[in-house]
């Protein structure tokens, strides 16, 4: 299978070599910025173009590997005919493709990316969905190749996944940054909190997060809370988040006893 890699970013780097590493045939990459597109076309052993009408009509499939607010303008100037064309993006429905090629779909894998860090895709799940049979088979054959988790999710599912990605992945990577201020300013190390991150990590894998809930506003320790929003006085806004959170808390404990009654 011949594959065009659209983007050069943090998916399309790690996508790329995965797919790469599998003895995929990736024939080119695209991307905007010259230096990106050669540093990737260089890795991966392929020629590269900046421009879309050198982008080559004869591939397979075409995976696009973008920021989410471009598919769909830079994907109507590709010169495709029928090719089976992608997208990569959690939040975009698949019908975005549809003015493009009649084969279309989407390749959505379910992990946060850096371009400097390995990544084990075996274990990475991929959400697939396209406009055809044949092309959901071409999509699950070629996510098969470097994933053993595979599923066929459709586009408003898929949405509702990425979202509860969001919540887990960036707004808690978000608390942890907050966290780590919040030590800076009495000089503490980070790494003080990392062996409690991986035992929260530890406990989700084997259990609910309803079930293994902890902390002071589960609890009900009203002076703890007080406590820790005196403290956050001069940071309005990670007070704000604090109380929310612990309201949410609060709430879902009382729901949860509630229904179990």
């Amino acid at each position: 299978m011949r594959i065009v890699l659209i983007g050069t970013g943090n998916v399309a780097t790690r996508l790329g070599m995965a797919l790469q590493a599998k003895n995929a045939d990736i024939v080119q990459v695209f991307g905007r910025s010259e230096k990106n597109a050669s540093i990737l076309a260089s890795e991966l052993g392929c020629a590269f173009t900046t421009k879309i009408k050198q982008i080559v009509t004869d591939a397979d499939i075409y995976i696009m590997a973008v920021s989410d607010d471009v598919i769909s303008t830079l994907a109507a100037g590709f010169p495709l005919m029928d090719q089976l064309i992608v997208h990569t993006a959690g939040s975009i429905s698949m019908e975005v493709l549809a003015s493009v090629s009649e084969n279309y779909g989407v390749l959505y894998p379910l992990q946060t990316m850096s371009a400097r860090k390995d990544l084990d895709f075996s274990h990475i799940p991929f959400c697939i969905e396209a406009s055809s049979e044949a092309n959901l088979e071409k999509l699950r054959m070629l996510a098969a190749t470097i994933s053993d988790q595979v599923f066929e999710i459709d586009s408003q599912k898929r949405k509702q996944l990425h979202l509860a990605a969001v919540y887990v992945c960036n707004f808690v990577n978000h608390l942890y940054a907050i966290g780590e201020e919040l030590l800076k300013e009495q000089n503490l190390d980070f790494n003080l909190l990392k062996p409690l991150i991986s035992e929260t990590a530890e406990k989700v894998m084997q259990f609910s997060p309803n079930d293994v809930q902890t902390g002071p506003a589960i609890r009900g320790n009203k002076a703890v809370m007080e406590s820790h929003l005196d403290m956050l006085e001069q940071h309005p806004e990670w007070k704000k988040i604090y109380g929310i959170m612990s309201d949410d808390i609060k709430s879902s404990q009382k729901k949860e006893t509630f229904q179990n009654l």
